[in-house]
């Protein structure tokens, strides 16, 4: 696994400098108080893959991720302990045909309500990568498949509708497929979801009736209404010139939003017309963060240390507001 590990952040870091990711500090303001009393709740094993992917909050403090390289769904709970509820079988190839990254991963995780867990796997081969379901004391399976030439990333769960929204960093889509599973439908390939070089689409949230997602190589946060019957409305870009812009959450403040650049190690507080000041940083002990949440004024960050190849961990801080 170590050796593995390695490999990877030797292709992650190339691939970043190749689609302009910025590994060093990010152009905006001096960090502000914003987010206050940050500090590491979870330390990770890097060794076992333990590098976490994406974030879901349960209802009583604990969360749920997705371990990335190890294929894995965990619960982390309010203290800092860890239980994995699944590890996803590894493709016949190893995962050396994952597009981009080259080796398997489990991604984008959202709870419903019932406490049921769908979340996405990406492999490269046609009999494992899609959207998957773990049921309270259940065992994963497979919903709905989605093409292995892409890369399932960001994933959002409209409870009202019953449906789930998936970015496609690879093809530039995002998906659009029924909780009960089925046959993915293409909602929306618009440019602006499109990769130029590395991952394109990847962060994805759902807020009064409108898809709100990231594009990681442009740098960019991106909104699409949902019209009448479901379709896809006209794309707007929100925020610009966030390089490596991975997930994001909203504060609660109309439209402002956090996000992780998970290139520079940093999360920024961006603000309704695109405006953005760094709010968090490597000194607070962020390894390439890869995903952020909410719950009152409590701030969770996941640094998965792809490049950094060190400390991957869970982040609390307050919110400030």
């Amino acid at each position: 696994m170590t050796k593995k590990l390695s490999a990877l952040a030797a292709t992650v870091a190339a691939l970043a400098a190749v689609a302009g990711v910025v590994l060093g500090p990010a152009q905006a303001s001096a960090a502000s108080p914003t987010l206050v009393d940050a500090r590491i709740a979870a330390h990770f094993d890097l060794a076992m893959g333990r590098t976490p992917e994406n974030i879901a909050l349960a209802p009583d403090g604990d969360a749920y991720v997705t371990f990335a390289a190890g294929r894995q769904v965990a619960r982390i709970s309010a203290h800092g302990g860890t239980r994995i509820l699944a590890t996803l079988p590894a493709p016949a190839d190893g995962g050396i045909h994952t597009p981009v990254l080259g080796f398997a991963l489990t991604t984008g995780i959202v709870r419903a309500h019932d406490g049921t867990l769908y979340f996405l796997y990406a492999t490269g081969t046609p009999d494992l990568t899609g959207l998957w379901r773990l049921r309270p004391g259940g065992r994963p399976q497979r919903i709905a498949a989605l093409p292995a030439g892409g890369l399932p990333n960001g994933l959002a769960l409209d409870a009202r509708t019953r449906t789930l929204y998936i970015t496609d960093s690879v093809l530039g889509t995002i998906w659009r497929v029924p909780t009960r599973g089925g046959i993915p439908t293409a909602w929306s390939t618009a440019p602006e979801l499109a990769s130029t070089g590395f991952l394109g689409a990847n962060g994805l949230k759902i807020r009064d009736g409108e898809i709100w997602a990231t594009n990681l190589d442009q740098g960019t946060v991106l909104r699409i209404p949902v019209l009448r019957a479901g379709r896809a409305g006209r794309i707007r870009t929100e925020a610009t010139e966030l390089p490596g812009i991975d997930d994001f959450a909203f504060t609660g403040r109309g439209d402002q939003l956090l996000a992780t650049l998970n290139g520079s190690n940093q999360v920024a507080l961006v603000r309704p017309g695109g405006s953005h000041t760094i709010v968090l940083s490597p000194a607070d002990g962020l390894q390439n963060p890869t995903s952020i949440a909410l719950r009152g004024d409590t701030v969770y960050v996941l640094s998965a240390a792809y490049v950094t190849a060190k400390d991957p961990n869970l982040l609390l801080a307050r919110l400030n507001k």
